[in-house]
């Protein structure tokens, strides 16, 4: 398990009063929009009165997170650019949400994107897809977490179960205090403070590089370390149809992928859409999302950018010690970046630790289980305390799977392998929604666990060798499986038509 650097830490104090005003300005963030959470609306939906541009830089910043700062270098570091691929297809997937998902929520005015599974199928469909929320998020999101407290662990020189701990318990009191108003413009700037450093150290890199960006594209570039595309094996290779099962960077595989599971990403997973759901109109949430892949296209640049070029350092430096690829930027920061710079940096990270989907999974809980469910017509103040709770709750099991996770390397594609087994799924089902009149709630929960469980099991087998499958398939299989089988199963265990035709797209929608 990744510990940092024992007992050691390469900080100074003026790294040390970076990152205390970058958090001075995060408690004061936190602080103006605690007295505003009067009820759920207030603490889910902000009132729906976040500013657009607000809200895409949100959306920005919880797409890339630690992920992003600590993996996307480390994967142009030991391998190539070929991540790329997948933005295109992810691109291509904000404007399918933007223009069929985001009319259907604003349609039927959903505080959670699955109160819109629930309206158009039933009760059972609206609970297994908060279900699958839950674990697929929880999941993911304590493999982002443990990469930004890897990264400062190793800065700061601290065990990681005291790393985790503290941002753990930071979060929890941010974001129970302020809601989802204060999760915005936390991110808003987190983002920013994301693309500044991001960019101002890749400046720095290319100024410690004999040769600097030329030097970059040749030694980086011989290597192989600035491929974009991977065009597949040759049709009739002996290979061919192993290579297609099992390379998820080919490029159609790549951009199929993207479109397929970043759809999945954006459309059913309720910590995004969430931000998109805090702005006043519909028009407003498609402007946000269509917006974004300029902003995560720059990101990305600057983020290989630093990959290739710590590829070229170290190349350069070859006596100097080399961690392995996870931990090649955080170690580049603490032992070669100069004071200020390296707090910069390090604030970018322990706001990426701080952001987490702790009010989002609150919503979900409280406004598809509690509420209908659990505890039915108690007063918002009720409501509103539960949140907070959940909050807790939520916070407490996050911290337990980040500090799992800290035994896993290559925790890019841990993310989506993880996402792969329930993203098809959740897509399959809402695409039935969204896209049929088909009536099916039992059927629905069938097919979505049944399909669940096949791609668990594929990738249990593909992990171990046992198949050769790649798990970028995984999305893929699930949603045709989910739609096929929810279709198929229709008739015989949902005898009553679904509680509501499809939405009026738009209609009465500004």
């Amino acid at each position: 398990m990744p510990t940092g650097v024992p007992g050691s830490s390469s900080l100074t104090w003026p790294d040390y009063a970076v990152l205390s005003l970058v958090l001075a300005c995060l408690i004061a963030i936190g602080v103006r929009f605690t007295r505003e959470q009067r009820d759920t609306v207030d603490f889910f939906l902000a009132r729906r009165r976040v500013p657009w541009w607000a809200a895409c830089l949100s959306f920005l910043a919880t797409e890339i997170s630690a992920v992003t700062i600590i993996s996307v270098p480390a994967t142009a570091y030991s391998e190539n650019w070929q991540y790329f691929q997948f933005f295109v297809g992810s691109s291509l997937a904000k404007f399918a949400v933007a223009f069929l998902f985001i009319p259907a929520f604003y349609a039927y005015n959903c505080t959670t994107i699955y109160e819109f599974l629930g309206y158009r199928f039933g009760r059972a469909t609206q609970f297994t897809g908060s279900i699958f929320f839950f674990v697929t998020r929880l999941l993911g999101s304590g493999v982002r977490l443990m990469a930004a407290c890897l990264a400062v662990s190793i800065l700061i020189g601290w065990p990681m179960a005291p790393t985790i701990a503290l941002f753990s318990a930071v979060s929890i009191l941010y974001i129970a205090a302020g809601g989802v108003k204060a999760v915005v413009w936390t991110n808003v700037f987190q983002a920013l403070t994301f693309l500044v450093a991001g960019a101002v150290t890749l400046g720095f890199l290319l100024a410690q590089i004999e040769g600097g960006l030329g030097a970059v594209l040749a030694v980086a570039g011989e290597a192989g370390r600035l491929s974009l595309i991977n065009w597949g094996p040759a049709p009739g290779a002996p290979d061919f149809w192993t290579r297609i099962l099992t390379d998820p960077n080919i490029v159609w595989l790549a951009v199929l992928n993207g479109l397929v599971g970043s759809t999945a990403a954006f459309g059913t997973d309720h910590d995004l859409m969430q931000r998109l759901l805090t702005v006043e109109t519909r028009r407003q949430s498609q402007r946000t999302l269509a917006l974004t892949p300029l902003g995560t296209l720059v990101t990305l640049i600057i983020y290989l950018g630093l990959g290739a070029g710590l590829y070229t350092y170290y190349a350069q430096h070859p006596n100097l010690p080399v961690p392995r690829p996870d931990d090649i930027f955080p170690h580049f920061i603490a032992f070669a970046m100069p004071a200020v710079l390296r707090g910069l940096m390090l604030s970018a990270i322990v706001l990426a630790s701080i952001d987490s989907p702790l009010g989002s999974l609150a919503a979900s809980f409280v406004t598809d289980i509690y509420r209908p469910t659990l505890v039915k017509g108690a007063t918002e103040h009720h409501y509103l305390l539960v949140a907070r709770l959940s909050v807790i709750a939520f916070g407490l099991i996050l911290a337990l799977l980040a500090y799992g996770f800290s035994f896993f390397d290559k925790i890019l594609w841990l993310a989506f392998k993880i996402a792969g087994v329930t993203f098809g799924s959740l897509l399959g089902v809402f695409l039935l929604g969204l896209l049929s009149t088909r009536a099916a709630n039992r059927a629905n929960v069938v097919a979505m666990v049944t399909m669940a469980l096949v791609n668990l099991v594929l990738l249990i087998l593909s992990e171990t060798g046992a198949l050769p499958l790649g798990w970028s398939w995984l999305v893929i299989w699930g949603t045709a499986g989910t739609i096929l089988l929810a279709w198929f199963l229709g008739p015989w265990l949902d005898a009553t038509p679904s509680p509501s035709p499809l939405p009026p797209w738009g209609r009465g929608q500004r």
